[in-house]
């Protein structure tokens, strides 16, 4: 049934979708991130988390930047973005808190020569790259700006002696870290990287698993238990049945 709210809600005219080709590592990193801070930031309706849209000032703009990965929070209504296939600064009132981009053979230069003028431009916070060849195709395997007075400031990565990369996201409260090619988050405060979406998965089936052998186990536990009331009151009847035998030999 349509509710009146509903027919009064105005049509919102999508953005067209970005042109992609197709790059699997690429794709394997920004479902990574999707599925992993999605599961972090679950229960927040401030938050939005989204990427591979435009991302434009005013409605009418030129489209030309697409951020792989798009972070806002808080804003009132995530979900019209999501609906209008597109960021547009105007109608949500301010920039994003954090973009990134994922390095490809065909985009790389791009992301850190021409990239970072146009989301400093757009007000962008963070501006985060992330290369899973290394370097190959960015200028590092990991690297963030912070925007300061309408300019892009380099934030400090920190390389661990095993070759890993991460810095500190102000935007996310979360250090991004460069591991062999893979992505993760981990929290400062606790220490703790965020599990990733097949580390959920494997930690629900493996709850699962113990919670039905513990269910097994009770269940046997139950049965024995059973069994031997069973056993100690047929020997109870045996015993009262051969006592009241006796008794009637005995004449009693």
């Amino acid at each position: 049934m349509t509710t009146q709210s509903a027919l009064a809600q105005p049509r919102i005219e999508q953005l067209p979708d970005p042109p992609r080709e197709p790059d699997m590592v690429q794709r394997k990193t920004l479902n990574s991130i999707d599925s992993t801070l999605l599961a972090y930031f679950t229960g927040s309706d401030d938050v939005l988390i989204t990427g591979e849209i435009y991302l434009i000032l005013e409605a009418g703009d030129p489209v030309e930047l697409s951020p792989d990965f798009v972070f806002a929070r808080p804003i009132i209504d995530p979900e019209r973005v999501i609906r209008r296939n597109g960021y547009v600064i105007s109608e949500v009132g301010r920039p994003p808190d954090l973009v990134l981009e994922v390095a490809s053979r065909s985009t790389g230069r791009r992301d850190y020569a021409e990239k970072p003028g146009g989301y400093a431009a757009l007000g962008v916070g963070e501006y985060w790259r992330f290369d899973p060849s290394g370097g190959e195709y960015h200028d590092a395997p990991l690297a963030g700006d912070l925007l300061v007075d309408g300019e892009y400031r380099t934030l400090a990565i920190v390389v661990e002696p095993d070759g890993r990369h991460w810095g500190y996201s102000e935007a996310l409260g979360l250090e991004l870290w460069w591991d062999n090619g893979e992505i993760s988050f981990r929290d400062p405060a606790s220490g703790r990287f965020l599990p990733t979406i097949t580390e959920t998965v494997e930690a629900h089936w493996a709850e699962a698993e113990a919670r039905q052998a513990a269910e097994a186990a009770r269940d046997f536990a139950e049965e024995q238990a059973e069994a031997e009331r069973a056993a100690r009151q047929a020997a109870e009847r045996r015993a009262a049945e051969m006592e009241a035998e006796l008794r009637r030999l005995r004449g009693e």
